[in-house]
């Protein structure tokens, strides 16, 4: 889209105030509205921010940032009034020198991209987006209680979010996106919405836009979304699972004409397992990240690949006239899409370049002696495991990786200093 097309949209619309947005570093999306009399300059990367908005108020910073709107990205945001309308632009962001500043997490996904480009490989990625519905308090403020007890694709009225989700898959398409599916998940509250898959920043922008449109639409039931991956003891924990195909040269690498896997399918796949370990801090980026990956439910804890078993790290979907994916089902609803994605494409990259084999196919439990690898068990784990992957380190730069382990660090110490219910029953009475 160009500016000019930009400008008359905003006047036929009735547009009075666009949000320019972005995320800071741990993928919390920020944003500042300016009105329409103003755009035309904003549109000429003029618009100037304090450098702390990056860091979600983690790290205090005095330099200036720039923001340079994605023209591509500009769309009316239809849940806001429909006089004096509202519209968004997500913008990269730069430093003052007009360089790309490489504490943005869009910007690390677009180097990533960039030198996939440049290897002749492009990836894209149909995501399933999972949440949960809550109720807020009488002020408004969220809870973790529900007054369904609906399972895996129940139908109202056992399922008492179905209007509310149908609020926000018409809302969705009307923002431009492609609805597959909606349907109630497993646990009490949690619901899956899937839409159509496309190019990796296509795709991260779109989650990003999922998780704010949504948030918006359920205000209006009086319900709160979270993207919390365990917010309930004793259900399953909501996932983004991530279905990668690979193409270079017109053609999917993965796809096989008889049905056996392909090299750079089991190379990709090798990959990701190899740096399983040290991508999680920022795939599982929370403590409560790791509660889902231990309880269960289908989340998946083993470094392990599959066709069928839904516990496994990665699974291969290969069907005949349809494209061969790798779906990657570590990564949970809280993760940062650009960083998720850039890591999980460097990861698989590094696969096939070394072709790391993914080994043999997992097809049932576990054997004794079989010695399978597992996830980290905790933030703290993952951190140690981050700090000890080159390629992570690459992939997020050393600056950025410094900030984001020092947050990360904060953020476990922090829970460490807390006494749970669970430690008081546990050891109050009897020690």
């Amino acid at each position: 889209m160009t500016k000019n097309k930009i400008l008359e949209l905003v006047e036929e619309e009735d547009v009075e105030f666009i949000r320019l947005q972005f995320t800071d570093m741990f993928g919390n999306l920020k944003n500042v509205a300016v009105t329409a009399n103003q755009l035309e300059w904003v549109l000429e990367n003029k618009y100037a921010f304090e450098g702390s908005a990056l860091f979600d108020e983690f790290q205090f910073s005095e330099e200036d940032l720039y923001l340079h709107p994605d023209l591509d990205t500009f769309v009316v945001l239809p849940w806001r009034p429909q006089q004096g309308k509202v519209a968004r632009l997500l913008c990269d962001v730069y430093y003052e020198d007009g360089t790309p500043c490489d504490l943005s997490p869009r910007t690390i996904l677009k180097k990533v991209l960039k030198k996939a480009e440049e290897q002749g490989y492009t990836f894209y990625i149909d995501p399933e987006c999972e949440f949960f519905l809550f109720h807020s308090d009488e002020d408004g403020i969220p809870t973790t209680l529900t007054h369904e007890n609906a399972g895996y694709m129940a139908v109202g009225p056992m399922d008492l979010g179905e209007n509310a989700r149908r609020d926000m898959v018409m809302t969705l398409e009307e923002m431009g996106f492609e609805i597959e599916s909606s349907h109630h998940e497993k646990a009490p509250g949690q619901h899956e919405i899937v839409f159509r898959g496309s190019d990796a920043l296509t795709i991260a922008d779109s989650i990003v836009t999922f998780r704010s449109a949504i948030k918006s639409i359920a205000r209006r039931f009086g319900l709160h979304v979270s993207f919390m991956p365990k917010p309930k003891k004793g259900a399953a924990g909501s996932g983004m699972h991530m279905h990668v195909s690979v193409y270079k040269d017109g053609r999917n690498i993965f796809n096989s004409s008889d049905g056996t896997l392909r090299d750079e399918a089991d190379w990709f796949m090798g990959g990701v397992m190899q740096h399983a370990k040290g991508m999680c801090a920022i795939t599982n980026p929370l403590v409560n990240s790791y509660k889902r990956i231990n309880s269960g439910f289908e989340a998946p804890k083993e470094i392990t690949w599959s066709k069928k078993n839904q516990n496994a790290l990665l699974r291969l979907h290969s069907k005949p006239e349809e494209d061969t994916k790798v779906e990657i089902r570590f990564p949970d609803s809280a993760a940062n899409p650009y960083l998720a994605i850039a890591a999980c494409i460097t990861a698989g990259l590094d696969g096939i370049e070394k072709k790391a084999t993914a080994g043999k196919i997992y097809t049932e439990r576990k054997k004794d002696g079989d010695k399978i690898e597992q996830l980290p068990g905790t933030l703290r784990e993952a951190i140690s495991e981050i700090l000890e992957d080159d390629l992570m380190e690459r992939t997020l730069g050393k600056e950025f990786l410094s900030v984001y382990i020092e947050a990360k660090i904060a953020e476990w110490n922090e829970y460490m200093e807390e006494v749970s219910d669970w430690e008081v029953r546990k050891y109050l009475s009897r020690i």
